[in-house]
C-alpha cells in the first residue's frame, strides 16, 4: 500500500490520515467547497475538489470518488464511517477499478449491512437473536399477530438502517395500524423494507470491537458499553463494558467470532448486542465498518485500529489484542442543545477551548470560525478520557468538563455534567450501574423546554458556559470575571441586567446572535407555522432539511394528519403531516433537495375531500407517527 484516498471528511479523515502518515503512506484527501479550508485538506499530501453542492454529488458521488482515486494514482482506499462506507455497490467498484478497498467484502457488505439479511447469518451461525420476523412483511395481518403473540411495545426497523436510522417503537395497535399506512403499505410501498422486533425494555447496549484477518486469525479488542442513547443514537461509550460477569463477556467474544467466521469476515467491524438485567445475551446488528466510539477501544487495548485496518486490508496479520488496560470514555460533543431535547443545531463556532492534561484524548475536525452544517452530522468532536480505573476516570471527565468551552453553538456538556454526577451511571457510593438503553431519554429528556430569562424560547438561547453552581442547559448568560477583594471570581448576568448596565460584551467578547436551532424544539416556531398553514395552505420546512421522501401527489385528496413529507436534518427523520383535510395543489420540492427553514414543500386547497379510509378499511383519523413511536412529537412535525 503506497498511496491512500480518504473517502470522507471531518474528524475520521484527519484520523485516518494521521496513522496512514505514520506508516510512510501517501494519503489523498477528498473536499467539498465547504471543507476548502478543514484540517485533513490540510494535512494531507493530496487533495482534489469534488465539484457540487450536495453531499449526494461530492462525497456520496461514488463515480466520481473511484475516478478521483485512479486520476491521483491511489492504491488503496479508506471509507472512513458514514457516507458511502457501508456501500456494497461502491466496495465493489473500487476493486473493480484495481483499487484496494480498506474494509470488508462487498459480499460481506451485503450479508451484514442489511439488517434482514443479518438475521438470517445469525441464524447460522447459531447466535441468540431479539425475537423478530427476519423477512420482510408486507401485510397487516402478519405484523398484528406477532405483536399479539410477543406482547408490545414491538420496533420495526428499516432493513438499511443504521446509526439508530430508520427505528420506529410501536406501542399498541393503534401505532401499528398508522405506521402501516404512514408507509404506503396498501400501495406496495416501503414497507417491505422493514421487518418487525420484539423491544426489549431495560436492556444494555453491548458491543464487541472486532478483527479478522484474511488468514482467519480472529482477536477482540476490547468490549464497549453504549447504553446512553438519545433517538437511538449513542452519546456516551465506555470501554471496557463495565459491570459483566466473566460468562457474559465470554459469550460476546464467541458470538462474535463465530459471526465473522460464517460470513468469512476479513477487516475490522462491531457485533453489538443486547443484554439483558439477567445477561442474557442477544445479537442486535453488526456493522462492517470503524465505528465513530472506535477510540475508547483504543485506548484501554493500546493497539492503533485504523493501522490494524491497512495492515489487514494489506494482507498483514492482525495484532492480537492484550487483556483491556484501565477505563476510558467517549464524549460525542454535537451541536445540540440540552434545554430543548438535544435538539441539533447549525451556527458558527466563536470559540473553543478543548480540555488538556493527562489521559485526554481530543479527536476533532472543525476550528474557530467553523459553520456546523445541516448536510452533515452535527459532531465536532469527540472527548476521550482514559485512566487506570472506571472511577479514577469518571474523576477525570468531569475535570475535562471544567476546561471544555465552545462558544457560538450549544453542545451537551452541561448535561454530561448531570450525568457523571448521577449515581445511577457513575455506579458510586455503593450505587449499582443502572443504565439501559432508554435510561437517558427517560431521565433527562423528553420535557418541556424551559424558558430564558429574556422571555425567548428556550431553543433559542445561547448556551453559556456553566458556571459552579450548574447552570446554563442553554439559558443565555453572559459570564465576566471580576475581582472582589483582589480575589477572582466569575459573575454571571442574565440579558435584561446587561442591558441595564449597558454592557454588551461577556467573557469572551461580543457574541453573534446564533442561528435558529433546527427541528421540533423550537415549538413556539413549530406551533406558529402549523397556524399559518392551516390558514394559507402553504406548507413549509421549520428546519434547513433534505427532502427524503414525498409522500403525496398533486391532485391527491388528503386528510388532517396525513403524512406529505419526510425530512432529514443530521441524521433525524422529520415527519411533515397536513394540517387540515384538502387537495395537494402543488408540490415545490424533489427527493434529495436541500430545503431552509421557511421554504414551502407542499401547497394544498384545504377544505377539500379528504379520504377517511384507515389502513385496515375502516374510518377514523389518522395518528402522527413519529421515528420513534410518539405521535410525532420528537423529530419535528
Amino acid at each position: 500500500m503506497r498511496k491512500l484516498v480518504v473517502a470522507n471528511r471531518g474528524e475520521i479523515a484527519l484520523r485516518v490520515i494521521r496513522t496512514a502518515r505514520e506508516m510512510g503512506i501517501a494519503t489523498v484527501a477528498l473536499y467539498a467547497e465547504r471543507d476548502r479550508q478543514a484540517p485533513y485538506v490540510q494535512l494531507a499530501d493530496e487533495a482534489f475538489l469534488l465539484p457540487g453542492d450536495t453531499n449526494q454529488e461530492t462525497y456520496m458521488n461514488a463515480d466520481l470518488i473511484v475516478d478521483t482515486a485512479l486520476r491521483a494514482g491511489a492504491d488503496a482506499l479508506h471509507p472512513g464511517y458514514g457516507f458511502l462506507s457501508e456501500f456494497s455497490s461502491f466496495a465493489g467498484k473500487v476493486i473493480k477499478a484495481g483499487i484496494t478497498w480498506v474494509g470488508p467484502s462487498p459480499q460481506v457488505l451485503d450479508q451484514l449491512g442489511d439488517k434482514i439479511a443479518a438475521c438470517k447469518v445469525v441464524e447460522a451461525a447459531k447466535v441468540p437473536v431479539v425475537p423478530g420476523l427476519s423477512e420482510p412483511v408486507r401485510d397487516m395481518k402478519t405484523l398484528l399477530a406477532f405483536a399479539h403473540e410477543k406482547g408490545y411495545p414491538v420496533m420495526m426497523k428499516k432493513a438499511d438502517g443504521g446509526g439508530g436510522h430508520g427505528i420506529t417503537l410501536i406501542s399498541n395497535d393503534d401505532d401499528l395500524r398508522a405506521f402501516y399506512m404512514n408507509h404506503d403499505a396498501l400501495q406496495g410501498g416501503d414497507l417491505g423494507d422493514y421487518f418487525i422486533e420484539k423491544f426489549v425494555d431495560k436492556a444494555r447496549h453491548v458491543e464487541t470491537q472486532s478483527g479478522r484477518d484474511s488468514h482467519g486469525h480472529f482477536t477482540v479488542y476490547s468490549t464497549r458499553d453504549c447504553s446512553v442513547q438519545r433517538r437511538n443514537q449513542k452519546l456516551v461509550e465506555e470501554a471496557p463494558a463495565p459491570f459483566l460477569p466473566a460468562e457474559a463477556i465470554e459469550r460476546l467474544k464467541t458470538y462474535s467470532y463465530s459471526l465473522f467466521d460464517t460470513v468469512g469476515y476479513v477487516g475490522l467491524g462491531t457485533c453489538e448486542f443486547l443484554v439483558t438485567p439477567e445477561d442474557e445475551v442477544y445479537f442486535m446488528e453488526a456493522n462492517p465498518r470503524l465505528q465513530v466510539e472506535h477510540t475508547v477501544s483504543e485506548e484501554v487495548c493500546g493497539l492503533d485500529l485504523v493501522r490494524e485496518q491497512l495492515t489487514i486490508a494489506d494482507g498483514g496479520d492482525l495484532t492480537e489484542a492484550p487483556a483491556p488496560r484501565g477505563h476510558a470514555f467517549e464524549l460525542r460533543i454535537t451541536s445540540e442543545d440540552p434545554a430543548t431535547n438535544l435538539t441539533p443545531s447549525s451556527g458558527t463556532i466563536e470559540a473553543i477551548r478543548w480540555p488538556s492534561g493527562p489521559g485526554i484524548r481530543v479527536d476533532s475536525g472543525v476550528e474557530v470560525g467553523d459553520t456546523v452544517s445541516p448536510r452533515d452530522d452535527s459532531m465536532m468532536g469527540k472527548l476521550v478520557v482514559s485512566a487506570q480505573d472506571r472511577p479514577t476516570a469518571v474523576a477525570r471527565v468531569r475535570r475535562a468538563l471544567e476546561e471544555l468551552d465552545i462558544q457560538g453553538v450549544p453542545t451537551p456538556a452541561s448535561l454530561y455534567r448531570r450525568i457523571f454526577e448521577d449515581p445511577a451511571f457513575t455506579a458510586e457510593d455503593g450505587h449499582g450501574f443502572d443504565v439501559t438503553t432508554k435510561w437517558l431519554e427517560r431521565t433527562y429528556l423528553n420535557q418541556a423546554p424551559r424558558s430564558s430569562s429574556a422571555g425567548q424560547p428556550a431553543s433559542m438561547a445561547t448556551a453559556a458556559a456553566p458556571g459552579p453552581d450548574g447552570a446554563g442547559d442553554g439559558e443565555a448568560m453572559a459570564t465576566f470575571a471580576i475581582e472582589v477583594d483582589d480575589k477572582r471570581v466569575k459573575l454571571a448576568l442574565p440579558p435584561e441586567a446587561l442591558a441595564a448596565l449597558g454592557a454588551s460584551a461577556g467573557e469572551h467578547g461580543s457574541r453573534r446572535p446564533q442561528q435558529p436551532l433546527r427541528g421540533q424544539g423550537v415549538r413556539d416556531q413549530v406551533g406558529g407555522a402549523e397556524a399559518q398553514a392551516e390558514r394559507s395552505g402553504a406548507i413549509a420546512a421549520t428546519m434547513q432539511a433534505v427532502v427524503t421522501r414525498i409522500k403525496v401527489a398533486d391532485g391527491q385528496a388528503v386528510d388532517k394528519g396525513d403524512l406529505l413529507v419526510v425530512l432529514e436534518s443530521m441524521k433525524m427523520e422529520n415527519y411533515v403531516y397536513a394540517p387540515a383535510k384538502g387537495m395537494v395543489r402543488s408540490i415545490e420540492v424533489s427527493v434529495g433537495q436541500g430545503v431552509d427553514a421557511g421554504q414551502t414543500l407542499v401547497q394544498l386547497d384545504l377544505g377539500g375531500d379528504g379520504h377517511d379510509d384507515g389502513p385496515d378499511g375502516g374510518k377514523g383519523r389518522h395518528k402522527r407517527v413519529g421515528p420513534d413511536g410518539t405521535n410525532g412529537e420528537t423529530g419535528g412535525r
